[in-house]
């Protein structure tokens, strides 16, 4: 998955020219009619009513009000999260506080225990949005366009953080919530007004389809170093409120305590982190155990730099980092989390972030020019900054242009800031609604201009070319695969499946399970270890013919995908081998690997054991049938591969995997393609222009060779049926594996074509089926 999530809308048929009318008339109603019920339960019940009744209503009105307002701006171009801010100010003292104040007050009264009912609800919600917010930081943009990033986020940083501090320096003192630590205010108004929210920048770039550009790569990039840096400076700069004195001791603990840990969880705390997911998926059998499984860790993070002296909000965020690089962090579970904070955490926190603001303080002439400063000095100082550093990065000036519109936006970052600021003492009201107006207008304006910059933006001849090669490259379905299952026994076709296995999970550095389907081989080779993960022992062969092949992968060290060392575990099997396989299943594998003894019958066909496992598993599914008890060495692969093709996009995944044996063992692969339409021996047909697209076909996929730098050949046959071309090349080309990509199909027994059942009755050498 991307990265960045977001929201889509279906729409069936011809749109309809009145679902946004629609939309209005619906919120408007259901919005009167939540406050009324709600007022007229407060008004009846009075100061004697529950408070946790009062608190259920105003999460009601606020998700209903968020939602709906979230939904009208969506449609009108901008980010909904802008829709649950301004929900929020409606609700608050600025909208329904002057229509109807006894309503107003009602609804949120302002009780110290209310207040703090719903404070809990803010401060829990402020993780989780950095959370999410972390797990949609790609530290690849980063990488790939690191100096670029580094010097627009190092300057995009550093100009509006002075340009804040000087205004912070310059406020008169009644707005100033301690005049006598005008300092901590400077230092947090200057981290305010440094930071893009990453959430609203990725998202325009997202719908404009700028994600994969050089441009759209940097800002992204930029943001979330930017990001990054502001939330480290929060940290510290919270380590200092709590010490009430700028001293070098608190300055030094408060950097030394934030070094620390990000040290320590980028090494040791992201292989914890990446055991823990994968144990909680693994292990336990419950509803939405790695949901809960995160949900500890963010905690726990948090609770990690509270102790340390610095702000919760940096665990957090460091937290949704690691979990967002975790190999095995499923597209159902990422959805499962994302749901649940955008659901009801998301229109939640910024609905009470709106409640507390009050936008009337501004008719006050000096706090209303003092808001259109902020305005000013913020956008000045981001634009000024971003602009720099575009230049400094070596972008043109339209680039930078484009680049110093993109990063302006503050939006829910900017909310998150304000009310850590408010919280813990750094920000006065009036300067928090400050802020927030500050957030509204940069986030409303950012969208149009930054698409009107973007369009400005010409794309190179050399970009275009990669944008194109990697919209190949995203049809792949190898890269997509997270973790391998191996399913085998003691056999010669278990142990050269278990070889072929550790080829392509130590070339991709993939975690592989393996199954000893055979009852004697589990109960021989697996012990349990205290972890709740099986440790494979010297009887059985395969996790070790896994190893000694990753071992001998041929792949380059620099690559990073390559790994001499790979993640093995056993799982006990006390149970039929298709139930197991269907178990296993469950916890999210991209590939099976089958190798058992019972592959075929006398007769030729498949074993209704191979049937059994291949209908228990949903996913592609690779069957390995070794002749003649065929097994490379450890040292060694296949040297010789043979991969029929026929222009489906099963036959080019089934190439694909082809050649990425090859680029493990170091093999060279011949691609066949047959340009007959005859379905049998029999018969032969040459059809005008077959030989343009069997060119088109081999070229694909000697493209896909090429990129992985295999050798391969190409041959077209035209004047022989499928099976007989495929048996043919087979036994003349001495290969010693043969690739096919097959459909499934219903019925009793495993069939997949006339084809398919003549090579795997007569091939020469040994074969693996790619089921699809």
């Amino acid at each position: 998955m991307g990265r960045f999530g977001h929201a889509e809308t279906m729409v069936r048929g011809k749109p309809d020219r009145f679902s946004f009318g629609r939309v209005v008339l619906i919120g408007v109603i259901s919005a009167t009619l939540a406050l009324s019920t709600v007022g007229a339960f407060a008004a009846e019940t009075g100061k004697a009513a529950p408070s946790e009744v009062i608190f259920l209503a105003e999460l009601i009105v606020l998700m209903l009000v968020g939602r709906l307002l979230g939904e009208l701006m969506t449609r009108v171009g901008q980010p909904s999260v802008m829709g649950m801010l301004l929900g929020g100010i409606l609700l608050g003292p600025s909208g329904l506080g002057l229509l109807w104040p006894d309503l107003q007050q009602a609804i949120f009264p302002k009780s110290a225990e209310q207040k703090a009912m719903l404070d809990g609800i803010a401060q829990f919600g402020i993780l989780l949005l950095l959370l999410l917010t972390g797990m949609e930081t790609d530290l690849k943009f980063v990488r790939q366009v690191g100096r670029t990033a580094l010097a627009v986020s190092l300057t995009g940083v550093a100009v509006p953080f002075i340009c804040g501090f000087a205004l912070g320096e310059l406020m008169p003192e009644t707005l100033l919530p301690h005049p006598d630590q005008r300092l901590i205010t400077s230092l947090f108004l200057g981290t305010a007004l440094s930071i893009s929210s990453i959430k609203i920048v990725a998202a325009i770039i997202r719908e404009m389809e700028f994600t994969r550009r050089k441009l759209g790569q940097i800002i992204i990039a930029s943001a979330i170093c930017e990001d990054s840096i502001g939330w480290c400076i929060i940290a510290i700069i919270f380590g200092l409120a709590e010490a009430g004195t700028i001293d070098i001791m608190s300055v030094g603990k408060s950097v030394l305590g934030a070094a620390i840990f990000l040290i320590g969880s980028f090494t040791v705390g992201r292989r914890l982190v990446f055991f823990l997911i994968r144990w909680a998926n693994d292990n336990f059998q419950s509803d939405f155990p790695v949901v809960t499984t995160i949900l500890v860790i963010m905690g726990s993070f948090a609770l990690a730099t509270h102790f340390i002296g610095v702000h919760t909000v940096l665990g957090a965020f460091v937290a949704g980092v690691l979990v967002g690089e975790s190999p095995i962090l499923s597209k159902h579970v990422d959805e499962q989390l994302r749901g649940l904070i955008l659901a009801f955490f998301m229109p939640v926190f910024f609905g009470i972030s709106g409640v507390s603001t009050d936008l009337t303080v501004l008719k006050d002439p000096r706090l209303a020019l003092m808001a259109l400063g902020v305005i000013a000095v913020a956008s000045f100082g981001k634009f000024v900054g971003a602009f720099v550093g575009g230049e400094i990065g070596g972008l043109t000036r339209r680039e930078a242009l484009a680049l110093g519109c993109g990063m302006n936006a503050r939006g829910s970052t900017e909310i998150i800031v304000a009310s850590i600021g408010l919280s813990m003492g750094a920000l006065s009201q009036d300067l928090f609604t400050i802020i927030v107006t500050m957030a509204v207008v940069t986030t409303l304006a950012m969208p149009p201009m930054l698409r009107w910059a973007l369009a400005r933006v010409p794309m190179s001849r050399t970009e275009k070319e990669r944008l194109e090669r990697e919209e190949r490259e995203a049809r792949e379905f190898l890269p997509n695969i997270e973790r391998l299952l191996l399913a085998v026994d003691e056999s010669p076709n278990g142990n050269f499946a278990a070889h072929l296995a550790g080829l392509l999970a130590g070339s991709r550095a993939l975690p592989t399970t393996v199954l000893p389907v055979s009852r004697d081989a589990a109960a021989a080779g697996n012990t349990t270890k205290s972890d709740g993960r099986n440790e494979p022992t010297r009887h059985l062969k395969s996790p070790e013919l896994m190893k000694s092949a990753a071992q001998a992968t041929k792949v380059p060290s620099d690559e990073p995908t390559s790994s001499t060392s790979i993640d093995v575990t056993v799982r006990m099997v006390d149970k039929p081998s298709e139930e197991a396989v269907e178990s296993e299943a469950k916890k999210g594998y991209g590939l099976l690997i089958v190798g058992i003894k019972n592959t075929r019958t006398s007769s030729g066909e498949f074993h209704q054991e191979i049937a059994r496992i291949v209908s228990a598993f949903e996913g592609p599914i690779a069957i390995v049938d070794a002749r003649n008890g065929q097994l490379p060495q450890p040292e060694q692969g296949p040297s010789r591969i043979l991969a029929p093709i026929s222009g489906t996009e099963i036959s080019r995944r089934a190439a694909e995997l082809a050649i990425a044996l090859a680029h493990a063992s170091g093999a060279r692969v011949t691609a066949l393609h047959v340009a007959n339409t005859g379905a049998t021996t029999m018969q032969t047909w040459r059809g005008f222009g077959a030989g343009q697209e069997a060119n088109a076909i081999i070229g694909e996929v000697a493209e896909i060779g090429q990129r992985y730098r295999v050798r391969m050949s190409t041959i077209v046959r035209t004047d022989l049926a499928p099976d007989e071309a495929i048996l043919t090349r087979a036994k003349e080309g001495d290969y010693d594996l043969l690739i096919m990509g097959v459909g499934r199909r219903p019925g009793d027994k495993l069939f997949f074509g006339d084809t398919a059942t003549a090579v795997f009755q007569h091939a020469a050498c040994s074969t693996l089926f790619l089921v699809i």
